[in-house]
């Protein structure tokens, strides 16, 4: 109990630290919250521009300013303590509904295909979503689909060693056959989960995005209802860019969840703020460092009391 006690501290002390930049843009109008006697016009339009400044995006800014408006007036809100409560409750609404646990018990195995630019952290996250996955007590084999990219089976090789899982890759460069052969290794050796690196691409690559809707099919082809899950992977440093990915990818592909990386402290988290309100595909883990276990499945009320302080 102790240990798990110390995990969870951890874990928390490291998201809180994740989101330092984004709690840093926020942190003076919350505390002109605590200095200030009354509750006025001039507050609200001072957080609404620091909601903005941390990338929370013009339509999920204006949402949250106008709940927050109107539990100020139904339950009579006078004092900055209150009205802090107030905003976090706010946000909470707003991110809840991102809340959903991997599931991987449905399917034998049950295939994940990642997605995401070049940059984003994708193929660190695939060796660290095996890592999270074996801790689940799932068996878990990789598949190097990214084969656009030189160095990316190589990377997925020394994450497969490190987590002592197997990957397979083929030298013939078609991602559809590599997907392929996984399958057929995973139902052959009776795997649980195969996680599927894809090609990092731009959105305004058609003939990537074409390829990467080829793998899905390959998958469909090889097993029935493959692919279980379709995850991308963002980059939190990127801002209002990633809602625009989330777009992209999910007309593409229809996603059935993100993975957010790079929460280091330099990253502005009000991002997913912007994809809750306009495209709410599934938040399903975040991470915040370089640690093999720096990625964990999403919590809403931990964020926000990360986020807010």
């Amino acid at each position: 109990m102790h240990f798990f006690m110390l995990a969870v501290e951890s874990w928390a002390t490291r998201l809180k630290a994740g989101l330092a930049r984004t709690r840093e843009v926020l942190g003076t109008p919350l505390a002109h919250l605590f200095a200030r006697q009354r509750i006025d016009e001039a507050l609200f339009e001072e957080l609404e521009a620091a909601l903005l400044q941390a990338d929370c995006g013009v339509e999920a800014s204006g949402s949250l300013i106008a709940a927050l408006r109107e539990r100020v007036r139904s339950e009579r809100i006078e004092d900055g303590g209150s009205l802090k409560r107030a905003l976090k409750q706010a946000l909470l609404e707003l991110l809840a509904p991102l809340e959903r646990p991997l599931d991987v018990s449905r399917a034998k195995p049950c295939v994940i295909m990642v997605a995401g630019v070049n940059g984003s952290g994708k193929t660190t996250s695939i060796g660290k979503l095996a890592h999270w996955l074996q801790a689940q007590g799932s068996s878990v084999l990789l598949a190097a689909g990214d084969t656009f990219r030189a160095a990316a089976t190589e990377q997925l090789v020394a994450w497969g060693e490190r987590n002592r899982v197997a990957v397979i890759a083929q030298p013939s460069g078609d991602p559809g056959a590599v997907v392929f052969d996984a399958l057929g290794a995973a139902r052959a050796r009776g795997v649980d989960v195969v996680v599927a690196d894809t090609a990092g691409r731009l959105p305004t690559q058609l003939h990537l995005m074409e390829e990467i809707r080829k793998v899905k099919r390959v998958a469909a082809k090889a097993l029935e209802g493959a692919p279980h899950e379709i995850l991308l992977v963002l980059d939190a440093s990127t801002g209002q860019n990633a809602l625009a990915q989330v777009k992209a990818f999910d007309d593409a592909l229809g996603l059935t969840g993100l993975v957010l990386t790079k929460l280091d402290g330099t990253a502005k988290g009000g991002a997913i703020c912007a994809i809750a309100k306009q495209r709410p595909v599934p938040l399903v883990f975040i991470g915040v460092g370089e640690g093999i276990d720096d990625l964990r499945p999403f919590v809403a009320r931990d964020f926000v009391e990360a986020l807010v302080g």
